[in-house]
């Protein structure tokens, strides 16, 4: 072979070479952009979520005013409000939180035993009352999405601790997200995701009971 084909092989491979390398460099380039772009969205997508107001009850719910200020608007959590004021833990839900509080309509109410709401209200069952409602409380702020993961992670099941201690037991059906009380009982989230100033609000259609 001549010399000078020698050199042109050995040139077009140092081409050749190059050039993948450059495609190469190319593609992880993009990869990064990517992800890059992923990411940026995802987080605009969480900053959008946390900026809307949704409408629980006939009012709307405002991300910049706090649990309290946001539940006594909706007619449908006037029994849940009223049980929070006889509780005396109106102070602590409007403090800085962050909470996560799965609240109960008045439907919710009205499937307890009859008489059961009254009995609760009565300043001589304060703390059984005070139990009951921190039992629908969860330390920090838990979105749907977070609720979803943990789910996912536990194989189908994630164990919340209440801020009354007790557990409460999260799982899907479906699309929806189901929360399963120390007797037994299940709730399901009606209204997912309202954010709060000070936390979260996940609307629930029955009322969740620690063990007594």
């Amino acid at each position: 072979m001549k010399i000078s084909n020698t050199i042109k092989l050995a040139t077009l491979a140092l081409t050749l070479g190059l050039t993948t390398s450059s495609f190469a460099q190319d593609g992880a380039m993009e990869m990064k952009k990517d992800k890059k772009m992923m990411k940026k969205e995802k987080m605009m997508k969480k900053e959008k979520m946390m900026m809307e107001t949704k409408m629980v009850g006939g009012a709307e719910m405002y991300p910049n005013k706090n649990i309290i200020e946001n539940a006594v608007n909706s007619k449908d959590h006037t029994t849940l409000v009223a049980a929070v004021k006889a509780a005396e833990l109106v102070e602590t839900l409007k403090g800085e939180g962050p909470f996560t509080v799965f609240a109960p309509t008045n439907e919710a109410f009205e499937k307890l035993p009859k008489g059961t709401v009254e009995t609760l209200l009565m300043a001589e069952n304060k703390a059984k009352l005070q139990s009951i409602l921190t039992y629908h409380v969860v330390a920090g702020k838990v979105s749907a999405m977070d609720l979803m993961k943990m789910i996912k992670d536990g194989n189908g099941k994630a164990e919340l601790t209440t801020v009354n201690g007790g557990t409460l037991s999260a799982m899907l059906k479906g699309k929806k997200v189901e929360l399963k009380d120390a007797a037994g009982n299940i709730s399901t989230v009606t209204i997912a995701d309202v954010n709060q100033s000070n936390g979260i609000i996940h609307v629930i259609d029955a009322v969740v009971l620690p063990g007594m």
